[in-house]
């Protein structure tokens, strides 16, 4: 154990120099220019150029520092420029000569002053034996690394990857990438390995800075180095060691050994406050806005990334007196986001100058000589948007009387713009006027009256009347407020009193009981009581009847004032007059039902409910009830007679069951007779029930249509019908005949019926008119109107 521990100290040194193992820069001090230092900057490339390869670095001298920069290339399909000033491809092309030239501008975004430099590409050459030989100058590492013996024993060999420190002059003109040194193993002939590179430069902030190649291992540094921003970067947090200790000094014949692993974390104090990329960052916020970011405030720091060391925490610490903004930390990127936290009033302020400082969570280790925290300034414009308009004051009281006529001006009520910087016009119009007493001038704002104020509205609460309207500008995008207005409505002496209760009872005598009485008005203190009461001069029986006393400014108590006053309803008016100026007075009528009492004074009467409940206008309301219900039971018994009328009558025309007169059917041909031609005689039926989807009602059908399917036996015909039916049917069906004259030829004369079977009539087939039109007399055809007109004509004319 000792020997191994002699052994780990001889290591110290060694470890000592792995943790110093880095990327130095070094250089000297310029007069500082404005502007591109170079005037053409030259890059070195392989044939194939790739979508998003590191190109170059291009740097711009930014002297004061608050310039801040826009780069533009000239073949922006090809190429781009970051805001750190590194050049990437844009696409995937073979470098051809069309690509050797372009340019790059840098633009202030203030003052929009220009710069711009020149940009050189050249294909890499192929490699020639002279090549070959230059490029042998750049350092080959070869891993592990073989030692030889000396003094007679096997020295130990190094397994672990440690490339020694590589120094780089600061603000290199390149052409970049510009190689550094090439790493290579000794099983890359059996193996095939892939490099990469990783830790602050590489793939941690600031990224991109140094590149390997994962085939070859060629290590290259795509951009110039700045001292002053960073001196050193740093190929590790953790080294990891084989230890071999063998006895008998090492002899690997007689000496045993053994192995222990060494893990090394590298801690790191914070010996590198944050520091600023920029001195003065700028940002705007629109108006009224909360909760936005403004900027981002970006620091670098050289100690260990999401450590304590490295955590930067901003505050403001000037130019915010109001506490109008916040800076928080983003953890990841560990910028400053400087947001708002309370409205910013463009009106107000227009412009902010914040002093930031950022430092570490914790404090810098002892010894440092650097200042604990660095300082910059941010700049915030405030953008002006349009505003709502404002009614002030809101809401405006004002007080008016009752009563104003319409078209009375009552009062201008304006809005104003909060937007002092723009030219907007404000128009007025009328969002809630629940009694539509109001209206406003769209330009001025007046508000007019356009009906009579009254305070006993029901939209009037505790003397109040409440109206909204709306102001609204011609800004982009439109906005719109609202103010109340609110009227005190005075009180006038419009409103009569009123006798309360309008309805009593008292006895025949004047003893034992009296009627109390108050009045009801409207309006309010000093155009209400105290009250007066009195009894009219006319009709005399009034005052011969009654009398009333005063009891106080509100009650009055009338009694009788005769001995005996018969049972019965007596209206008493009652004149009662208020305190107004001047005083209002009225007449009104109470209904005083007088009965008989008992010895407490109470009614006995039985008509007492009718009386005192009901009154004249409740009884005529139940008498047009009553008038109402017998003329609907009166309608009522008229239809049911006529519809028992109408049944009669249809059932008279046609009954499918009891109909026993002839069915006349038209036909289309001519021809013999029934013996020359074999019919279906049960076509000659009419029907008395068809489809569902066809019903007719009984006695409707006509009978010249055609029959469209069989139709069942009717029963057997009585002997002779009642002649009266029959009789009544012609002549109405004659009537009807004779008033129509543009009455089709089948008329109500051709209904018809099947006469049914066993008829004792004879066979129609027997009839023979050539033979027995000469034995009758159709003179009478001259009597049944102009329908039978063609019929006495031919058969009634005579020998003619």
């Amino acid at each position: 154990m000792c020997r191994i521990a002699g052994a780990l100290r001889t290591l110290l040194p060694l470890l000592a120099a792995l943790l110093q193992a880095s990327v130095e820069a070094s250089g000297e001090i310029a007069l500082c220019k404005t502007g591109f230092p170079e005037d053409v900057y030259s890059a070195v490339l392989s044939k194939d150029v790739h979508e998003g390869q590191p190109l170059l670095n291009v740097k711009f001298s930014n002297c004061n520092g608050k310039r801040k920069v826009q780069y533009e290339s000239s073949e922006p399909a090809d190429f781009k420029v970051d805001e750190d000033g590194m050049v990437y491809a844009v696409r995937s092309f073979p470098l051809s000569s069309e690509h050797a030239k372009f340019l790059i501008y840098a633009q202030d975004k203030e003052t929009q002053e220009k710069w711009q430099v020149a940009v050189k590409l050249s294909l890499k050459p192929t490699l020639t034996e002279e090549s070959v030989k230059e490029s042998a100058e750049v350092e080959e590492i070869v891993f592990p690394r073989q030692f030889s013996k000396h003094s007679g024993h096997l020295q130990r060999q190094k397994r672990d990857w440690v490339i020694p420190p590589i120094n780089l002059p600061e603000n290199s003109r390149g052409p970049f990438p510009q190689e550094l040194v090439r790493i290579r193993s000794d099983r890359d002939k059996n193996l095939s390995l892939r490099y990469s590179v990783t830790g602050p430069g590489a793939d941690q902030p600031p990224t991109g800075i140094f590149i390997i190649n994962p085939i070859s291992g060629q290590l290259s540094v795509t951009k110039p180095l700045d001292r002053e921003q960073i001196a050193r970067f740093h190929k590790v947090q953790q080294y990891t060691l084989i230890i071999q200790a063998t006895d008998m000094e090492g002899n690997p014949t007689y000496g045993l050994s053994n192995t222990a692993t060494a893990v090394i974390t590298v801690t790191d104090v914070n010996d590198n406050p944050p520091e600023f990329t920029a001195m003065t960052f700028y940002g705007e916020v629109p108006e009224n806005r909360v909760d936005i970011i403004v900027a981002n405030l970006t620091v670098t720091d050289k100690d260990q990334p999401h450590t304590p060391a490295w955590n930067a925490v901003y505050r403001i610490s000037g130019g915010d007196p109001t506490g109008r903004f916040a800076i928080q930390t983003d953890p990841n990127s560990n910028d400053g986001l400087v947001t708002v936290v309370k409205p910013i009033d463009f009106e107000t302020n227009r412009m902010f100058v914040l002093t930031v400082a950022a430092e570490n969570q914790v404090p810098l280790a002892k010894g440092i000589q650097h200042p604990p925290q660095s300082t910059a300034t941010v700049s915030v414009t405030v953008i002006d948007v349009n505003e709502n308009p404002y009614f002030a004051p809101n809401p405006k009281i004002i007080r008016q009387e009752e009563g104003l006529h319409a078209g009375t001006m009552l009062t201008t009520f304006t809005a104003q713009d909060p937007d002092r910087y723009m030219q907007q016009n404000i128009r007025y119009t009328k969002l809630s006027d629940p009694a539509n007493w109001l209206k406003i001038d769209p330009v001025n704002g007046q508000i007019t009256t356009i009906a009579v104020l009254d305070r006993e509205s029901p939209n009037v609460k505790n003397n109040i009347y409440n109206a909204t309207f709306l102001a609204s500008d011609n800004g982009i995008p439109p906005m719109s407020g609202t103010g109340t207005l609110q009227i005190y409505l005075l009180d006038i002496n419009d409103n009569a009193p009123q006798v309360l209760p309008q309805e009593a009872e008292t006895c025949e005598t004047p003893d034992p009981n009296s009627i109390n009485i108050t009045a009801l008005d409207y309006d309010i203190d000093p155009n209400a009581g105290p009250f007066a009461f009195d009894l009219p001069l006319s009709p005399v029986t009034i005052k011969r009847n009654w009398t009333i006393t005063r009891l106080n400014g509100d009650f009055a108590q009338l009694n009788l004032k005769i001995k005996f006053l018969e049972a019965g309803i007596y209206e008493v008016p009652i004149i009662i007059t208020d305190s107004g100026n001047p005083p209002k007075s009225n007449i009104s009528i109470l209904r005083v039902k007088v009965c008989q009492c008992d010895s407490n004074g109470d009614c006995t009467d039985v008509d007492r409910i009718v009386g005192a409940g009901l009154g004249t206008g409740a009884i005529i309301a139940i008498l047009l009830c009553i008038i109402i219900l017998l003329i609907l039971v009166l309608m009522f018994v008229v239809w049911m007679k006529r519809r028992d009328k109408e049944r009669q009558a249809k059932q008279l025309l046609i009954d499918p069951e009891d109909d026993v007169r002839d069915n006349i059917l038209k036909y289309d041909e001519e021809g013999g007779g029934e013996e020359d031609q074999d019919y279906d005689l049960s076509q000659l039926q009419q029907p008395d029930t068809v489809e569902p989807d066809a019903i007719k009602p009984v006695g409707i059908r006509r009978m010249d249509e055609r029959p469209i399917h069989a139709e069942p036996q009717y029963p057997v015909r009585s002997a002779a019908p009642h002649p009266g039916d029959i009789g009544d049917f012609i002549n109405e069906g004659l009537k009807a005949a004779d008033n129509d004259p543009t009455a089709p030829p089948y008329d109500s004369l051709l209904v018809f019926d099947y006469e049914g079977s066993g008829s004792t009539a004879g066979s129609l087939s027997s009839l023979n008119s050539s033979s027995s039109g000469g034995e009758q007399d159709y003179d009478y055809l001259n009597d049944w109107g102009p329908r039978f007109k063609k019929l006495a004509d031919m058969y009634g004319g005579g020998d003619d």
